[in-house]
């Protein structure tokens, strides 16, 4: 048997030898190839981008309320403690230990280390306040309030 050269009956301008670069398919077996549609794709970036910086916004915005609401606690046990400081103390008070907050009969205000319910036999001479621990910053936090009293 002779080797013949082989012919390719299909015209040399409609083929290609390199298949897989070409932009359309070359055989009626080729995957489809269509071209994109621009304002889908776009369309899906946005929406994608809008639902992350969205959702980022959101956390920034739940971080600045955490702080506001610390910011506004910090500043109302400033007020207390310097409410606090004012009393009249008879005592140097320890870092994370309990003490009463009352109001004498001439609205002289007093620290004691006296809780409302120790008073015994002897009549409360003073009016309860509150009850509040000295924090290691110096200022007071409020354990227990008269609900008749605003600081």
């Amino acid at each position: 048997m002779e080797d013949k050269e082989f012919i390719n009956p299909i015209d040399p301008d409609k083929i290609t030898e390199n298949p897989h670069s070409l932009e359309y398919a070359h055989h009626a077996g080729s995957a489809l190839i269509k071209p994109d549609d621009q304002g889908k794709l776009k369309s899906r970036a946005l929406n994608a981008m809008e639902h992350q910086t969205d959702m980022q916004l959101n956390q920034i915005y739940e971080q600045m309320q955490l702080l506001a609401e610390q910011a506004k606690k910090l500043n109302t046990r400033k007020q207390i403690s310097e409410f606090i400081y004012q009393a009249e103390m008879r005592f140097e008070p320890f870092i994370n230990h309990i003490y009463h907050l009352y109001q004498r009969e001439n609205k002289a205000y007093v620290l004691s280390l006296v809780g409302p319910s120790q008073w015994g036999r002897t009549k409360q001479q003073f009016d309860f306040i509150a009850t509040v621990r000295l924090l290691a910053d110096h200022t007071w936090d409020v354990l227990e309030q008269n609900p008749e009293f605003e600081f």
